[in-house]
């Protein structure tokens, strides 16, 4: 049976999220802290308070960690909710990277490590970075990871540069993504390692320009340089880091949609407010079919991105991989959703290019989401080369 209702709890929850964004968190959106780089620190920390005051904080976190325990699905629908404004999971804990790396930890990492590193996350008393992304190509080839991790008698030495890590400046909990070369006691390969930002090695070059700003302080360039770690540091299993970034990667790339999800749904309602208000030649532009048919793309766009989102979450609930489901919906919404935002910068006509209303920014960065987490491109490769597969 399918049935697409959704429980009366979950409603209760959507709608006070919702609220909680509207009334509490939209008003920020023109605070001076909100930079070219994004929310600095400050400005974050004052949000996060308001949704720990309104029991909103890292309700995705496991029960065990005092969280709700979401479900994939329930994600989906609160995860919506809280985007309504680019601020609204930046305040309730679950913007990516955190997001992701904290959901990573809960599986893979030792209690040890977690207290160490995933308890502060959860709390909101620190931030996170996923370190893989490198000028040479790693990122979205990782056989190309250039950064190693040399094994001596005390650990790993590392050194390497990476880019495009977002959240670096003054991130508390490092996951880096390092080569470990094979030894006397290990195949070697990819392998996660766990640090803190303030680790002597540990240098942040400076913060990358660019035309997004959602994200807590930007994207960074990093020089590892001699970074000594303990053999403690591992996450997982050496050689593990290909499997363990999957891990993270799959429901990553379905939470990347959710939120957008919600910021297009805030970008199209603006449209068609303005296109019920908004008059040429003797009647509202909504009424011109130009408009009209714009807006009626948004409506359409909107519900089957939802609902593609939706089925790749019940996957996961039903605990199948979803590798190749969520690449598919990570292409079509990321693809969909920027139509939509396009389309809003259309109908607004001027005022669409500046910055009156958030659609501009939210075009801005509905744009890169284009790239999160993997380009359309190497997704569509990945599709293709799974259908390519012999079937028997």
């Amino acid at each position: 049976m399918i049935d697409f209702s959704l429980p009366p709890h979950l409603v209760a929850l959507r709608d006070q999220v919702r609220a909680f964004v509207e009334s509490e968190i939209v008003p920020f959106e023109r605070d001076p802290r909100l930079t070219s780089h994004g929310p600095n620190d400050e400005l974050r920390g004052e949000l996060v308070e308001r949704a720990r005051r309104a029991g909103l904080l890292t309700i995705q976190a496991p029960k065990s960690f005092g969280g709700l325990g979401l479900s994939h699905l329930e994600q989906a629908v609160v995860y919506e909710a809280a985007g309504w404004s680019t601020l609204g999971p930046v305040a309730m804990n679950c913007a990516a990277p955190d997001e992701g790396n904290m959901a990573l930890l809960a599986k893979v990492a030792n209690p040890e490590q977690q207290e160490a590193f995933l308890r502060p996350l959860i709390e909101g008393r620190a931030r996170s970075v996923f370190a893989m992304t490198e000028p040479g190509g790693a990122g979205s080839d990782p056989n190309q990871l250039a950064t190693e991790a040399v094994a001596d008698q005390d650990g790993f030495v590392i050194n390497g540069l990476k880019w495009l890590i977002t959240g670096a400046k003054g991130a508390y909990t490092w996951i880096i993504m390092a080569r470990v070369a094979p030894g006397p006691h290990s195949a070697g390969g990819p392998t996660l390692f766990l640090t803190r930002g303030d680790t002597p090695g540990v240098e942040l070059e400076r913060v990358m320009n660019s035309m997004d700003r959602n994200y807590v302080e930007g994207h960074g360039v990093v020089r590892f340089r001699d970074l000594r770690l303990p053999a403690d540091a591992v996450l997982g299993e050496v050689g593990g880091a290909f499997r363990y970034a999957q891990l993270r990667l799959t429901p990553a790339r379905l939470t990347h949609c959710m939120r957008w999800l919600g910021a297009a749904q805030r970008a199209h309602s603006i449209a068609v407010e303005h296109a019920r208000t908004r008059t040429a030649f003797g009647r509202p532009i909504g009424e011109h079919q130009g408009v009209g048919f714009q807006l009626a793309d948004n409506e359409i766009a909107l519900d089957q991105c939802r609902l593609a989102i939706w089925h790749a979450c019940w996957l996961l609930d039903r605990g199948e991989q979803g590798r190749h489901e969520a690449s598919k919906v990570k292409c079509y919404v990321s693809e969909e959703l920027f139509k939509v935002a396009d389309r809003c910068v259309q109908i607004l006509g001027g005022i669409g290019v500046t910055d009156e209303t958030p659609v501009e920014m939210i075009f801005r960065d509905i744009r890169a989401f284009r790239l999160y987490d993997g380009p359309t491109e190497v997704h569509k490769h990945a599709i293709a080369r799974r259908l390519m597969r012999p079937t028997s």
